[in-house]
């Protein structure tokens, strides 16, 4: 570009000296390890933003934004760049490395130290002083230095800036002070590297947007270096050749046979498709928390019993909502090849009906017109209508367990008890609900569920939000979810009952006690 001239020099400085001096943390053998770097660190990353300088010598590049997956070693090159800075770089400078947390800062700190101490030059001209996080030029006094927005004092920083994992930042408060902090450094540097996220609203998006920009169009900011190895959201995301595209490192950080078993691993489950795209692919994910994240999948599960359900064996579930929404009741089948066949009855107070579609644009009287949807008379739930309907139904068909969640369910599950209805507690925590969650979202991931095409049911699919606890144990999340989820959650009540889960049902005597 004009005005700025390309120093074939200074762009080998901070190669030779990361793939002489540099050593590896990890000992094979008893001896550390040189660095070999692999070709797009040292062509795209190094070379550019040491090389390119502006007339007067000074760097051309004052902010630079990478984003590449997870596992190309992007967090090892910024810890060799970050030794390089605080001994070749002129003029001597500090150099902060910025994460999110202090967690997340103290990690970049490790990786910087152990690559210090496993280098016999590097570990002679730099003082590790681990008491406080630091790593210290004997000879310039300059310091490499942790900081996190959780625990932020920039009053007076100068130096460059390395800041891992830019998508993870909450706010834009440190990102912003240390831009303008480090400002009046000469050659001065500010570099981000990161992974894509899962918010278009924060801080990461849009230095990715200013990637897109400069790498469309340089002229658009000149002092701006991006970056960016990512599948492109048309791609087929299980072709090698776009997982190759996106991973620089591939075959040398790690083998191509890997990468596909953990796409054939994330294929099985949304939540971890979701994840990984973002860190495989370097796919921006919007934060979304839906259980099932393709409505394809529900809606492919939308036929027939494999033989008439009269007289077969029957679970229910049921959801009581409040007293002025929706309550829904699940009945469970199952089928001869072990899946289940489902199907729904919906419950809502009469009154409540005009305000929810006016407010929330919810189809209640095309669902009402269906005959998908039962309004009860009044402005609170009818309890006793609903237990009257199971009551009936339970007369014509083998009505086995009813499950409900004992929230406000006192009144319905003593009618049922008392017309013979065996009635279990189904308390809403991961421990009772994992098991049977995870039997519907199987089910619905393979399509092997079948349902009676509820389109209430199927509403209430296409927003659901699962919680997941640190176990890995899931269960559906009214909170989370955008909208209610109470057919959702019957669903599972009735195969909590009707699936080997059922030993985890509390009796409701118990409850009662």
């Amino acid at each position: 570009m004009a005005g700025y001239e390309f120093d074939k020099v200074a762009a080998e400085r901070p190669v030779q000296f990361i793939e002489e001096l540099c050593r590896h943390p990890d000992e094979l053998g008893g001896v550390p390890q040189k660095i070999s770097l692999i070709e797009w660190q040292k062509d795209r990353v190094l070379r550019p933003l040491f090389g390119w300088r502006r007339p007067d010598g000074r760097l051309r590049y004052r902010r630079a934004g990478i984003f590449v997956p997870k596992k190309n070693r992007k967090s090892s090159l910024m810890s060799q760049l970050a030794q390089y800075m605080i001994t070749c770089h002129a003029p001597a400078q500090d150099v902060f490395l910025a994460a999110n947390d202090r967690l997340q800062a103290r990690t970049m700190y490790r990786m910087v130290r152990q690559s210090v101490e496993a280098s016999p030059t590097l570990s002679k001209l730099l003082e590790v002083v681990d008491s406080r996080s630091i790593i210290r030029n004997r000879e310039t006094g300059k310091e490499i230095r942790c900081l996190s927005s959780d625990s932020w004092r920039n009053e007076g920083l100068n130096g460059s800036v390395i800041l891992d994992e830019i998508h993870s930042f909450k706010t834009s408060d440190l990102v912003d002070a240390l831009i303008y902090a480090t400002r009046g450094t000469a050659n001065g540097l500010v570099i981000s590297i990161s992974t894509a996220g899962d918010s278009r609203n924060g801080v990461g998006w849009r230095w990715w947007s200013d990637c897109q920009l400069v790498i469309a169009d340089p002229k658009t900011n000149p002092t701006f270096y991006g970056l960016i190895y990512a599948a492109d959201p048309d791609d087929d995301f299980g072709d090698p050749k776009v997982w190759r595209k996106a991973n620089p490192s591939m075959g040398v950080a790690f083998p191509e046979d890997e990468f596909a078993a953990d796409y054939q691993d994330a294929k099985t489950d949304p939540r971890k498709f979701s994840r990984w795209l973002r860190y495989s692919l370097n796919v921006w994910e919007q934060s979304d928390n839906r259980w099932f994240a393709n409505p394809d999948d529900w809606a492919a599960c939308a036929r027939e019993p494999s033989e008439p359900v009269e007289g077969r064996p029957c679970w229910i579930g049921v959801d009581l909502a409040s007293n002025l929404d929706i309550t829904s009741v699940c009945f469970a089948w199952k089928e001869p090849d072990g899946s289940y066949y489902l199907r729904w009855r919906h419950y809502v107070p009469e009154q409540t009906v005009p305000e929810r579609e006016k407010k929330d644009n919810i189809p209640y009287s095309t669902w009402i017109r269906g005959g998908w949807l039962t309004v009860t008379e009044g402005a609170r739930l009818d309890h006793q209508r609903i237990a009257a309907d199971l009551i009936e139904f339970a007369e014509r068909h083998a009505v086995q367990v009813v499950g409900i969640d004992p929230w406000n369910a006192g009144l319905i599950a003593s009618l049922l008890q008392a017309a013979g209805i065996e009635v279990q507690a189904i308390t809403q925590r991961t421990g009772t609900l994992n098991a049977p969650s995870k039997l519907l979202e199987g089910m619905v991931v393979a399509r092997t569920l079948r349902h009676s095409g509820d389109p209430v049911a199927a509403w209430a699919a296409n927003h659901v939000a699962v919680y997941e606890d640190t176990t890995g144990s899931i269960k559906p999340d009214k909170q989370k979810s955008t909208e209610k989820i109470d057919p959702i959650v019957a669903a599972v009540n009735a195969l909590a009952v009707a699936s080997t889960s059922s030993d985890d049902a509390t009796d409701w005597n118990l409850i009662q006690l």
